[in-house]
């Protein structure tokens, strides 16, 4: 009776390392690979010289992230002659990118760079060869190791484990092992057909330059191209925003050329996150570029405006408002209390000098809050001191339009690892 493999009772990890062991050759058929992963079984292919016949053979069917133009393509035809290199060339250059994206995930770490370095390097002098099967899904996962052995020349395993940590050891899976002759070469067979495919395509010297032109790399990077980098990745929304709105023909030559970019900046800000603070310091026009990004939606998205602000500007605003021809109401601060309970809903709230909200515990705070998430409004904020004692300053201002536990798009990855929390392979 085979034994099973379910990483309930038994992992199938101990096992195949365990064969590994003694092995002299390895083939291996999965569904989906994992290159941070390849470090449970990187020490065993490792001992052996490489090349045919002393090498593990890698076939991964890509069923997560598949080429669907490659496959529908072959799919689409009786015979292999009819299709086009070009077509199959181009299917490799995205099922490498796919791989790509894996190398992007997770926060890296010394153990990363180690395996993945050994990975490209394994795969630079053919101890592992990598190739795809491109002619359809293919969900098979099937573990086969050689060795010279009279009695137990090939040992499979059989099942639905991925070379994943969690297929291997962690996520319930359902394997046995197969050790009889008859069943062994016929796998083997099996597997021998499948690599031999048209179709099925190496991308091993592709897998090896994305390693090695990643941040796994062994090579030094300069200095200057970090920065560069850093700087193209900070500016992205900034350069998305300035593509995607325009100033509304009411501001004709009012606004200088960095207010128009901050504005167009905030806009991507406001429409993505719903929400966005302006912090300039006195007299650079916060004033006239949140009365144009208040425009800009009111233009786009037919909302109207509700400004919030001290009672000493309740003037100013309103002459912003009949100026620029926003449909906005302008409502003191001292009057937030009595009227935002029952007030109607406005689509967008502009509050100037949002440093008066740094306390959440405050009534005009909490009443405010209460008319933006009731509402579901959109929130822009002015304020030349938005940081003044702390940082909880910052954080009470935000969290008027910002959920606790909304996305922001980072992880705190200290306190994580505090917790004893571990990257997901």
């Amino acid at each position: 009776m085979p034994r099973i493999f379910d990483n309930i009772g038994e992992s199938l990890l101990p096992a195949l390392q365990s064969t590994l062991a003694t092995a002299e050759r390895a083939d291996f058929c999965v569904g989906y690979f994992n290159l941070r992963g390849w470090l449970h079984l990187a020490d065993f292919v490792d001992r052996w010289p490489g090349s045919d016949g002393h090498c593990c053979r890698l076939l991964v069917g890509m069923n997560e992230t598949p080429s669907e133009e490659l496959r529908q393509a072959l799919r689409a035809q009786d015979g292999d002659d009819l299709l086009d290199n070009q077509t199959a060339s181009r299917a490799k250059r995205r099922v490498a990118e796919e791989f790509k994206q894996q190398l992007t995930k997770g926060v890296p770490n010394n153990q990363d760079e180690a395996i993945l370095r050994r990975l490209s390097k394994q795969l630079r002098v053919q101890k592992l060869f990598v190739k795809v099967y491109l002619r359809r899904h293919l969900h098979a996962k099937l573990y086969l190791s050689f060795r010279q052995d009279a009695n137990n020349p090939i040992t499979g395993f059989l099942g639905s484990s991925n070379l994943t940590f969690a297929g291997l050891i962690q996520q319930g899976e359902l394997n046995v092992d197969v050790l009889e002759h008859d069943a062994c070469n016929k796998l083997s067979g099996w597997f021998e057909d499948r690599w031999n495919e048209r179709w099925c395509i190496d991308i091993s010297k592709e897998l090896a330059d994305i390693i090695d032109e990643s941040w796994a790399g062994d090579r030094l990077v300069p200095p200057y191209h970090v920065y560069l980098k850093m700087a193209y990745h900070l500016a992205q929304e900034a350069r998305a925003g300035l593509s995607e709105f325009r100033i509304p023909k009411e501001f004709g030559d009012t606004l200088f050329d960095f207010q128009i970019a901050a504005v167009k900046i905030a806009a991507h800000h406001l429409n993505k996150r719903g929400g966005v603070l302006i912090g300039d310091v006195v007299g650079l026009g916060k004033s006239i570029m949140a009365t144009a990004l208040a425009k800009v939606f009111e233009d786009d998205y037919r909302t109207e405006t509700l400004i919030i602000c001290p009672k000493n500007l309740v003037s100013m605003w309103e002459g912003y408002v009949h100026r620029y021809r926003l449909h906005a109401k302008v409502l003191s601060l001292s009057k937030v209390i009595a009227e935002l309970p029952d007030a109607r809903r406005y689509r967008l709230v502009l509050i100037d000098e949002s440093h008066n909200f740094r306390n959440r515990e405050g009534k005009r705070w909490q009443a405010i809050h209460d008319y933006i998430e009731r509402n579901d409004s959109l929130t822009i904020l002015l304020s030349a001191t938005p940081y003044n004692k702390t940082y909880l300053d910052l954080s009470a201002q935000l969290a008027l339009f910002l959920p606790d536990d909304a996305d922001i798009g980072i992880r705190p990855e200290n306190l994580l690892a505090e917790l004893g929390g571990e990257h997901e392979w």
